[in-house]
């Protein structure tokens, strides 16, 4: 189906925003694209903008029913998604229920060490500067959020740790840890925006025992595991039997 859209506005590694008739309102186009390492791995792997687009719509769908805001207004085909225009906060969160990727990297802490409470990393959104973690000075000295929008976005994403971390549990998934871009709408609300799919969360499957093969997520591309698009698949088919079907802006 062609889509009838504005000017392409944004591009970035994983997918393309575009403008639309509502001023307030923008398109976002889910690519196929696959990349890892801040993207000096690529690759095109056929469906993923299909999954990563309808998983990410159903756990929009989830969150709002628990009245936490988001960017999403509805899907327009299988690849395309309706969301506010936001500005969005240059500043990347990440919630860490269970230890690893950079985590145990960069610290003696064990792949797989429970993480109670959740550790919760913020981190320069800046492909250029290779996203680094900030501290609290270096977020003061950078003046790109002040002190009390912070404590909204990181109360924000504890919710959605609260909402999202039982829900995947019940789906035979182990929510380790999710990365969450936010921005503001014209009327100064905090949303949650971007995507939350295997793209931006490590799932391990709680039935396998297999360090390899419970990995449902970016880490089988990451790790040449290879099954990539299977791995998505399978968490979009969990997701969708326990989530609403996604509403149609058609």
């Amino acid at each position: 189906m062609t889509i009838t859209h504005g000017e392409l506005l944004y591009e970035g590694k994983a997918k393309r925003i575009f403008a639309c008739q509502d001023p307030q309102q923008v398109l976002v186009e889910f690519k196929n694209d696959a990349t890892a390492f801040n993207a000096q791995k690529k690759a095109q792997l056929e469906n993923k903008g299909r999954l990563n687009c309808l998983i990410s719509a159903c756990l929009f769908e989830l969150l709002e029913r628990h009245e936490i805001p988001t960017h999403y207004l509805g899907v327009s085909d299988d690849t395309w998604m309706v969301v506010q225009r936001v500005d969005v906060i240059p500043i990347e969160v990440v919630l860490r229920n269970t230890a690893a990727g950079s985590l145990c990297r960069e610290t003696p802490i064990s792949q797989g060490t429970a993480l109670d409470p959740a550790l919760l990393d913020l981190y320069y959104k800046d492909d250029d500067f290779g996203d680094p973690l900030l501290t609290d000075a270096r977020i003061a000295l950078l003046g790109v959020v002040s002190f009390e929008l912070r404590q909204r976005m990181e109360d924000l994403v504890r919710r959605v740790n609260a909402v999202l971390l039982p829900f995947f549990k019940d789906l035979g998934l182990q929510l380790v840890d999710f990365k969450l871009e936010m921005g503001l709408n014209q009327a100064g609300e905090l949303l949650v925006a971007d995507e939350i799919s295997p793209d931006t969360c490590r799932f391990w499957d709680i039935n396998c025992a297999d360090a390899n093969e419970r990995i449902l997520d970016k880490d089988r591309f990451r790790k040449d595991l290879g099954g990539v698009i299977e791995a998505y698949g399978e968490v979009c088919k969990r997701v969708q039997g326990a989530c609403p079907q996604p509403r149609n802006c058609r």
